[in-house]
Parts: structure tokens; C-alpha cells; sequence
């Protein structure tokens, strides 16, 4: 059950509190917005703190990290969606890497199938030869992806990304409007 803001900042923090704020400040230094030192700073405050207040301090001046409450920080197991900075980027990980494979493996075999429907007689499923080494190929690059914990690194890049096109288009507008 989650308390009210009132009161919150005086409960007392799980570890799973402290494991999520160590995250979000890696995050925060991957992405330089921490430096080593200040990094180092913030991480050994977080797992020394005491109260959920003293977790949110840290992390109150970093972008990204506030959900839709004004705490920064969620009792552990009561909002798992906000446990991890990019909690959906596994699942666009692995559709980013598979999506072209799976587009070119369904137009080959379409196109199979109609010479099939045309010789009207199956012929060697050619599109295996396609299928297969790049199918391996991508497999070997999701474990070893999955395992080097690659989908919070792209999803951190694209964010960077779109971040930085918005600053660019907000600066084109502030310039066309002075």
C-alpha cells in the first residue's frame, strides 16, 4: 500500500529502494550527466540512506527520474514499472534487432510460395539458406546482447537521441523567433 506524500519522506527505505537509486544514478553517469566523483558521492549516500526522502534528494536534480508523483522513489514492489529507467526496452530491443529478419524471411518465403502456386509442385525450401545463418547469427547477438544488459544502453542512446533533435528543433524555433 502506498502512503500518502505527506509522512512518506519519513519512512524507512528497503534495499530495493537503494538498488533502484544505484541504477538510476549509473544511468545518469552513462549518460554524463554525473561525473565519476559526484557519481561516486551520490552512490555511497544512497546506500546509507535511511528514509525514502533521503533517497529522492539524490536524485532530485537529474531529468528522467521523476514519475507522476512528486517522490522520486517507489517503496519496492509497489510500482514495478518504475523499478528500471527504461522499463519496456528489452521488448524494443529485440524488435529493433528482429523486425528486418523477419520482414525478409516473410518475402522470401511469399515469394517461394508463389513459385510454388506457379510450378504447382513444392520445390526446395530455398529460403532456409536465408533464414538460417542470419537467424543464427541474430540469436547469437540477442544472448550476448541480453546478457550485457544491451537494451538499456540503446534505449538510453535513442533517448540521448530524440533529447538532442528536440533541442536542436527548440533552438531552430528560439532562433526564428529572435
Amino acid at each position: 500500500m502506498l502512503v500518502g506524500v505527506d509522512g512518506r519522506d519519513e519512512m524507512r527505505a528497503a534495499d530495493d529502494d537503494r538498488h533502484a537509486v544505484a541504477e538510476r544514478l549509473r544511468t545518469a553517469l552513462n549518460e554524463g550527466r554525473l561525473d565519476l566523483h559526484e557519481y561516486d558521492e551520490r552512490l555511497q549516500r544512497a546506500y546509507t540512506a535511511k528514509t525514502y526522502g533521503d533517497l529522492d534528494r539524490l536524485l532530485a536534480d537529474l531529468p528522467g527520474t521523476v514519475p507522476l508523483e512528486r517522490s522520486q522513489v517507489v517503496p519496492a514492489g509497489a510500482r514495478p514499472d518504475l523499478d528500471l529507467p527504461y522499463s519496456d526496452a528489452t521488448r524494443r530491443w529485440l524488435i529493433d534487432v528482429w523486425e528486418r529478419y523477419a520482414g525478409v524471411v516473410a518475402i522470401t518465403v511469399g515469394i517461394w510460395a508463389v513459385i510454388c502456386l506457379m510450378a504447382q509442385d513444392l520445390i526446395y525450401f530455398w529460403p532456409g539458406w536465408v533464414a538460417g545463418p542470419w537467424g543464427a547469427v541474430l540469436l547469437v547477438q540477442t544472448v550476448t546482447g541480453l546478457m550485457s544488459g544491451e537494451p538499456q544502453k540503446w534505449a538510453a542512446k535513442k533517448a540521448r537521441k530524440k533529447a538532442a533533435k528536440a533541442d536542436k528543433k527548440a533552438s531552430k524555433e528560439a532562433e526564428s523567433d529572435g
